[in-house]
This record gives C-alpha cells, structure tokens and sequence, in this order.
C-alpha cells in the first residue's frame, strides 16, 4: 500500500540537501542514493531534473526512464513505484503546491494541464542550450536563496525566478512536436477536457456551476465530470474551486481591486456571499487573507 509523502522522504537522510522550502515549494539538491524502494503517493507537483546516471520507475503502473539531461514531471495524487537507478545516478528536485503553479503560469496553465493530463508526457529532453539556460537560472536562483532569510524580498525573487523558468519550460512543452497528437479513443474526451479548462483559465467568471460551464460546451454535467476524472483524477467541480481559490487569492494579494470589484469579477452574487465563500476555503476573511 503506497503512503502519501515527498520525494524527501524515499531518500537518504545524510544525502539530501534541502536548499529552499516555504508553504507552496520544496526545492532539494544534491540527491545520490535512495532508501529501499517502496511506492509513493505524491501530494505535491514534482520535477526532477537527471544530473547524472540513469533512472527508471512507474507513475501510475506506467513504465518511465530517465537519463542525464532529462526532467521528469509529475501532477499530484500519483503514485511512483518500481524504482531502478545506476551507480552513478544523481538529481536534483523540486515539489510545488498547484495553486502556485497557477499563480507562476496563469494563462499559460492550460499548456502544462494538457502535457500532464492529456498527453500524459511525464519526460522531456533538453538540449545543450537548454541545459546551459536553466544552469544560469538555477545559479541565480541559489545564489538568492543562500540570501540571509529576512533579506527584503527574498521569497518574492525566488518566486520570480521559478516563475520565469516555469514559464520556458511550459515554452519548451509547447514547441512543434512535444504536443504530439492524443492516443486513440481519447481524441473526444481529451478535447472536451482541455476546452473546459481553457474556458476555466480564460473567462474571468469563475464562480460558476458545473452545469454553466457543461452548458457552454454542449455537454451534460455529469458526462464533463466523468471526462475530467478520467482525464486528471478530479472532478470539474474541484477544478473550479482550485481556478476560483487561486484568482481570490492573485485578486486580493496582488491588484488593489475592491472587495465587491473582485466579488462582481468572479461572479458572485454579492460581496457577503464572497465573503462566506473566502471564509469556508481560506479559514479567514477576505480583508485577513488581504493582509497575508
């Protein structure tokens, strides 16, 4: 039985050097040896980056390998198992909430939903330019990080600086080629699947029902969510609460938009049902999770 923990946990304790870690991101460098293989249920995002060596595993049961110059990506609520690796085998990893990986990409989430849900591509090579222009990012990056800790800023510059290489890495995904055309038989689904979530990431009423946007899409209700749990894992109502939770949180913490501008936006009826609504996913009012 496969246990919900992080990649940090299946690793050796004396070879894990943790070099970043907040609410929403685990960073982990200077990865060489792992503990017995057991299977594990990730809650997280995860990508790895291959330094060295060769390594192979499953997601899901589905047989994946990587070697040197190659990043393995992973939604959450999968499992790993089957882990096979060379002598020399070294990387690095990181683990991110997806609720920042929507506030990192916003628009453009609709290309890393596709490779993860729809493509299922867990594996993407790089070239040497590629290597050498993440290599000057992740210098950067430490280089920020190793800042003293009360350094003004800090969190928000390394937020950035992910931000940007999330966002070539989503560019990388979608150049010619890498968005290769779906299985047999999941043509359908997988195009249904991937316009609900371009009208999720596009319009900016998100507080809707399922049936509003089963609706827009000449579908039922119940087949939309049947197509979005086979596709994901999740239903379209829990892909409506992560879209609203994430555009209350951008609204309210980043733009100096009104209580009831942001309420109207999102197509709540009024700023007290908005308010409700903030209270019961946030655990605080929408002025409190203003101020955070």
């Amino acid at each position: 039985m496969s246990e919900e923990i992080y990649l940090h946990q299946i690793v050796r304790d004396e070879n894990v050097s943790e070099v970043y870690s907040d609410d929403d991101i685990v960073i982990i460098d200077n990865v060489r040896k792992l503990v017995e293989p057991t299977p594990a249920r990730l809650q997280m995002n995860m990508l790895v980056i291959c330094t060295s060596g060769k390594g192979q595993g499953s997601i899901n049961g589905v047989p994946i390998s990587i070697r040197r110059n190659q990043v393995a990506v992973c939604p959450p609520n999968v499992t790993l198992s089957d882990f096979m690796i060379s002598p020399d085998f070294e990387f690095k990893a990181m683990f991110f909430t997806t609720r920042i990986l929507q506030s990192f990409l916003r628009e453009k989430m609709s290309v890393w939903n596709e490779v993860m849900y729809i493509q299922h591509m867990h594996v993407v090579t790089m070239e040497e330019k590629d290597i050498e222009y993440y290599t000057h990012f992740y210098e950067m990056l430490l280089l920020c990080i190793r800042q003293d800790e009360q350094t003004p800023y800090r969190t928000e510059v390394v937020q950035a600086l992910l931000r940007a290489a999330f966002l070539a890495l989503c560019g990388r995904m979608s150049q010619k080629g890498m968005l290769s055309a779906l299985p047999p038989g999941k043509q359908s689904a997988g195009n249904l699947f991937q316009r609900f979530l371009h009208l999720l990431s596009s319009d900016m009423v998100k507080h809707r029902t399922v049936e509003s946007f089963a609706s827009e899409l000449c579908i039922s209700a119940k087949y939309l969510s049947a197509v979005c749990k086979k596709s994901s894992g999740k239903t379209a109502g829990q892909w409506i609460t992560e879209h609203v939770m994430e555009e209350i949180r951008y609204q309210l913490c980043h733009t100096d938009h009104t209580l009831k501008q942001v309420s109207s936006m999102l197509g709540f009826p009024n700023t007290s049902f908005f308010g409700k609504y903030v209270k019961e996913h946030f655990g605080m009012t929408p002025l409190q999770l203003r101020q955070t």
